[in-house]
């Protein structure tokens, strides 16, 4: 298995010839999902999914419906390649074995309505990874990764180590971490590498176009 980060919460997972792309949004670079075989994304949010993303590839997306009535709306033509998946649903991505997981969004603020979001296990030639999207509802089952969201209008730094800390994958990549400036991440990754590596567990933060060894 190879894992690319790709800016904020976008990754490239490849097991041989086959590429999965997992939200590339608007602070990805363009074209992160050019030669993907599948596209999955985990909410409508604008940081998450992209049109212009979307047309970089002619690749299969796999996504919740809230995020394929908004693809319905704004392209049509992009919308003839979406699949629509359910929670708990376990399915098929390019062949690689893919489970939704979650239904909502975290909380953003009390006054604000929650919204749909939908976190994704992946199983890569044996190798299970995690990505939340945009939630700190746990896999239900151990995984070897975890993509760990850092910053967020929605989250505490310490509420993301718990997060991380309670689904206890041994590696745990950083991911939507545009959020803060190179000096708040600098305080954020200090405090998840201390942290989780008292709980034995590893803690990266990759940067754009890096692969994790």
């Amino acid at each position: 298995m190879r894992l690319t980060k790709l800016g904020h919460a976008c990754v490239r997972i490849s097991d041989g010839d086959t590429t999965l792309v997992l939200d590339p949004g608007v602070f990805t670079d363009p074209g992160a999902a050019a030669g993907a075989d599948a596209v999955l994304i985990t909410h409508v949010h604008a940081d998450h999914y992209s049109i212009e993303q979307l047309r970089a590839t002619d690749a299969p997306i796999y996504t919740i419906g809230a995020v394929a009535a908004a693809i319905g709306e704004e392209a049509p033509d992009v919308h003839e390649r979406v699949h629509v998946v359910q929670p708990g649903q376990r399915f098929e991505a390019a062949g690689i074995a893919v489970t939704a997981v979650g239904e909502l969004h975290a909380v953003i603020h009390p006054d604000l309505p929650r919204f749909h979001n939908s976190g994704y296990v992946l199983d890569v030639g044996g190798t299970r990874v995690y990505h939340p999207g945009d939630a700190l509802t746990g896999p239900g089952e151990p995984v070897d990764v975890l993509l760990a969201p850092v910053c967020a209008p929605w989250m505490k730094v310490s509420e993301g180590i718990d997060f991380a800390r309670s689904v206890g994958a041994p590696r745990n990549v950083a991911i939507h971490d545009r959020i803060y400036s190179e000096a708040g991440l600098g305080v954020a990754d200090a405090h998840f590498t201390r942290l989780l590596g008292e709980s034995g567990l590893e803690y990266v933060r990759l940067a754009d176009g890096a692969d994790l060894g």
